[in-house]
């Protein structure tokens, strides 16, 4: 489907020629491009400063070897990277991700959707994306150290608290945010914030951890308050079982609502008596299994092979938590007949072109992943703050922080869609809201050569 301004679209080919081999990024770029159409045309100023050109290429990427060693003593090698995509508002912020689908294709999209992300937040931090293709799965604790230390080797010359921050992200929790920022510590002889989701005593943040499930049901609730609704009594389906959908599945029962459902990358588990959010907990948090193993402790439970079936199952609320594209338009058309009203992602990109163009146009409450799911990275944000300060705020001092910037990105994210003649539409709401902000920092900086 064709941009629909001349400028855009060419701005756009010249990418798709320049990038033919990473769909996942042209698809970030081109939904973002097609919501800026009114704002370039309402905005010349924009074309003639070529904010356009510049913001879609990044500032820098790195990719290097990463050898390490295995318990057998072999010398394995996997492939590093950084995309520093923009730091016009502040330093490059975003997650590392460990797992053998990466390559520059996601990490660029990442990277590009984190931009306008962070800005939404309201807090100053640019956007980045990094990870490799090793698998953290079936490794023991000495292998992933030993990647660890070796991939923090290269990268620690790229990074700092005022340069770029790296967070967690799928294949990256607490051990291996611990083992890199040991290593940085060793390397730069500093202790200093440079990562973010790290363990409390070494300067974490509390609620870091919950934060983006939390985020999402925030935004989902301010989202459907807008229209006279709420979480209250409503029957909510989740796909992953990552920090992200437990804690959203914790948020949404404590909201008020059943969760009925919740998946891995194996099948799903139902029971429509709600989901046990401490026992979901246990499992993948604990003793780190399988999503069928909850039927062991919860009889009334139901386990299904294979993930994408959970969207079959009548809902009120669905929330996609798992992975990019996971929700394709027949999962969708299956979502709005069996009666959804609401749709939050906090996976990023998990809706497909299409999945969002028929929520759209059976009027189903859509909230983007660049929106829904930035309370994490705006929590890392606080996290950032804490450690400039020597500070460590409270778990709810830093949840009411939290819950007050999700309001304010709703609201922004709703005003700008409103203001640019797409009242309703968040998805342009967020994009627009998100690049505005970047677009004035970058005029206001000139042309950096």
């Amino acid at each position: 489907m064709a941009i629909s301004n001349e400028y855009l679209q060419s701005v756009f080919d010249g990418l798709k020629q320049r990038n033919a081999n990473e769909p996942e990024f042209l698809q970030a770029v081109e939904e973002v491009l097609e919501s800026l159409v009114p704002v370039i045309e309402a905005r010349p100023e924009l074309q003639k400063a070529g904010i356009i050109e510049r913001i879609v290429e990044p500032e820098r990427i790195v990719m290097f070897r990463v050898p390490w060693v295995d318990d057998q003593g072999r010398v394995q090698v996997n492939r590093g990277y950084r995309v520093q995509f923009n730091s016009a508002i502040g330093p490059y912020k975003g997650g590392l991700r460990l797992h053998p689908s990466v390559n520059l294709s996601i990490l660029k999209f990442l990277g590009f959707e984190q931009i306008f992300k962070n800005s939404l937040t309201t807090l100053p931090i640019g956007g980045g994306k990094g990870g490799s293709d090793f698998d953290p799965k079936g490794k023991s604790d000495n292998e992933i150290m030993r990647f660890c230390q070796s991939f923090m080797t290269e990268l620690c010359r790229h990074i700092g608290p005022d340069t770029d921050v790296p967070a967690g992200d799928i294949g990256v929790g607490a051990r291996e945010i611990g083992f890199m920022f040991g290593q940085y510590k060793r390397l730069t002889n500093e202790f200093t914030g440079v990562l973010t989701g790290k363990a409390i005593p070494s300067g974490g943040s509390l609620a870091r951890k919950e934060a983006t499930g939390y985020g999402l049901c925030y935004f989902a609730d301010e989202m459907l308050k807008d229209c006279g609704k709420s979480f209250q009594g409503k029957k909510v389906v989740i796909s992953g079982s990552g920090n992200v959908a437990i804690y959203a599945c914790q948020k949404a029962t404590q909201l008020g609502a059943k969760v009925i459902a919740v998946s891995d990358s194996n099948g799903y588990i139902r029971d429509d008596n709600g989901i046990d959010y401490r026992t979901l907990q246990e499992i993948k948090e604990v003793k780190r299994d399988r999503i069928k193993t909850y039927v062991n402790y919860v009889p009334s439970a139901v386990y299904t092979e294979g993930c994408r079936g959970i969207w079959t199952i009548p809902c009120d609320i669905a929330l996609p938590c798992a992975t990019q594209n996971e929700l394709d338009e027949q999962s969708a058309e299956a979502l709005v007949k069996n009666g959804v009203i609401a749709v939050a992602e906090g996976a990023n990109m998990p809706s497909t072109p299409g999945a969002i163009a028929c929520f759209q146009k059976n009027g189903v409450l859509f909230g983007p992943a660049k929106a829904a799911n930035a309370g994490g990275v705006a929590t890392s944000a606080l996290e950032m703050c804490q450690n400039s300060a020597r500070l460590s705020w409270s778990f709810d001092d830093v949840d009411e922080k939290l819950h007050g910037i999700m309001k304010t990105i709703y609201r922004n994210a709703s005003e700008a869609a409103k203001k640019y003649g797409v009242e309703g539409n968040l998805v342009a709401g967020a994009n627009i809201a998100g690049f505005e902000k970047v677009a004035d920092a970058m005029l206001w900086q000139g042309i950096s050569y």
